[in-house]
């Protein structure tokens, strides 16, 4: 079985779903930043800081490239969509869900931006991030699950619909 990939902003809640998803579907759960943190041994923040965006994003696409994961649910940083590499890569062994949240509700659940690890210059407001983002979602999802109204439970059992 293929992977079930999701995609979208910071706050869209792509780890907390994508547990529950895999806990409803028997899969395993992988989140790529979680994989950066522990295989760098620091912060996705520190990286950011320490060595730049671009950098961040170079490192973000080569550990997506390694991945090999079957039959599982993997939770992408938000900022993966900036690589057509490590996207097709994604795509080619997993159908992609966008978790598609409104910015009003992100602006309420993003209380700490700064300190999160968010692929974004410091110059740069959420708004800008999220129209920037936004078509690079819409571009690579097979799927998009507007998730305004829904639980995490509701979010699950709408993905669970299109499988």
């Amino acid at each position: 079985m293929k992977n079930i990939v999701l995609i979208g902003m910071p706050g869209s809640g792509k780890s907390t779903i994508g547990v529950l998803l895999a806990k409803a579907t028997g899969r395993e759960f992988v989140d790529t930043d979680l994989i950066i943190q522990a295989r760098e041994g620091r912060s996705l923040q520190t990286i950011i800081e320490a060595d730049g965006l671009e950098a961040f994003c170079a490192l973000e696409e080569c550990y997506i490239l390694t991945l090999q994961c079957q039959d599982s649910v993997v939770a992408t940083g938000g900022s993966a969509v900036y690589s057509d590499a490590a996207m097709a890569h994604l795509k080619r062994h997993g159908v992609i869900v966008h978790l598609d949240v409104p910015l009003k509700i992100l602006r309420g659940r993003l209380r700490n931006l700064s300190g999160r690890g968010v692929v974004k210059p410091p110059d740069v407001s959420l708004a800008a991030l999220f129209e920037r983002r936004q078509p690079l979602y819409q571009k690579w999802a097979d799927i998009t699950i507007c998730c305004e109204d829904l639980t995490h439970e509701g979010v699950v059992a709408a993905i669970l619909e299109t499988q």
